[in-house]
């Protein structure tokens, strides 16, 4: 029994900033809490394009816990927040910001002392590539008296913070073994949750049917072109070619893209062609979706408005590199969206995690990514354009 105490209080093999957030897991536990317990919880501590590929899934959720929707609180991330009111009609949406809680002491005492104070009777989690520190805390934070959660993808690096707060879930779902889609995932986890069968369903999110913020004209095509990881950044310069082709073919090009993104203006402006429309820095997220959404075709990195794109049914060309493939991008035929296309440069060191020795610098393209060519995905814009 002592070996066991010791074993939770003072387990081996945690990094630094779990002990230095030891104490909130004190605070959170003494905190008082609602007697009655209700409502379900979904930690969602991911990205756009995984927010996309879970929605489908969480349509289940009220059926497979016997509740309504507004009984269900997904507790999502800031970068999609904007888009909450549109994707999840009826459930009840809370975003924090997940970097500031993996790093900041005061901001993860707060969230975690306010999902303590609700008294969820269960919370959810089965995303399968995680952080420990984020997502599985919030599952512990919580306290429901059914906390469920997929077996995570575990590397000898996290494996001791793993086990420790699997052994704090009541019940953990192995979902299957790497690489497996995460499309996929979803559907197996509710399937052994409930033991009724959910065969898996294509992406898609609801989404209004507004017009975009864009002059009236041909049919257009997007150029997503940036991307938080500088590695799965195709070369601007391929799109530029593309774009001119584009052109030449007597279609709009919308080229989209954040603050990062500004560095393209100049190379966009030297085009200069009435057809070669600059977006940077000025659509909102709502706005970007509508743009996609009526796009004749999107051609986009491995990025959350990639899949943005998938998800509102527009024909997309998706560049995708081999860190994790299969995991999240190419989707397998059978949840495949109509007109998407998936292009990729297979190389022997495929599946490294996105550990790449063969570039410069770390601002470099993968040569996965970086080797697909201008050719390819032209090829591929007018297969799915002729569709």
């Amino acid at each position: 029994m002592s070996i066991r105490l010791t074993s939770i209080l003072f387990p081996s093999g945690m990094r630094r900033r779990w002990w230095l957030f030891r104490p909130i897991d004190a605070l959170v536990a003494l905190w008082p809490a609602p007697r009655a317990k209700r409502g379900v919880l979904v930690v969602r501590m991911d990205g756009i394009g995984d927010m996309v590929m879970f929605r489908r899934a969480l349509e289940h959720y009220p059926s497979a816990f016997g509740i309504d929707k507004a009984d269900i609180t997904v507790l999502g991330c800031n970068s999609w927040k904007g888009l909450a009111d549109q994707v999840f009609p009826g459930f009840k949406v809370v975003a924090i910001d997940e970097h500031a809680y993996e790093k900041k002491w005061l901001y993860r005492l707060k969230i975690s002392l306010w999902v303590r104070r609700q008294g969820f009777k269960t919370t959810i989690c089965d995303m399968f590539m995680r952080k420990v520190m984020t997502a599985d805390t919030l599952v512990w934070h919580s306290r429901a008296p059914e906390r469920i959660v997929c077996l995570p993808f575990i590397t000898d690096r996290t494996r001791a913070e793993y086990s420790w707060y699997l052994d704090r879930a009541t019940q953990v779902i192995d979902t299957g073994p790497y690489p497996t889609h995460e499309g996929l995932r979803h559907f197996t986890f509710l399937s052994k949750l409930t033991g009724r069968e959910y065969p898996p369903e294509v992406p898609a999110i609801p989404w209004r049917d507004q017009a975009p913020p864009l002059a009236d004209g041909p049919p257009y095509v997007v150029m997503n072109f940036g991307s938080n990881e500088p590695g799965r950044r195709w070369p601007f310069e391929h799109f530029l070619a593309v774009a001119r082709h584009c052109l030449d073919a007597g279609l709009r090009v919308v080229f989209v893209g954040a603050a990062q993104e500004a560095f393209a203006k100049p190379a966009i402006a030297a085009l200069d062609h009435p057809n070669a429309i600059d977006t940077i820095t000025v659509l909102k997220l709502g706005q970007l979706v509508d743009v996609l959404k009526h796009a004749a075709c999107v051609v986009t990195n491995d990025t959350g408005p990639g899949h943005l794109a998938l998800g509102v049914g527009t024909p997309t060309v998706l560049l995708a590199g081999g860190g994790h493939f299969g995991s999240f991008v190419p989707y397998p035929e059978e949840i495949r969206p109509t007109g998407a296309v998936f292009l990729n440069h297979q190389m022997e060191c495929y599946h490294c995690l996105w550990v790449c020795p063969k570039r410069a610098s770390r601002a470099d393209a993968f040569p996965c990514v970086a080797d697909i060519s201008p050719d390819r995905v032209w090829q591929a814009v007018q297969s799915v354009l002729g569709r």
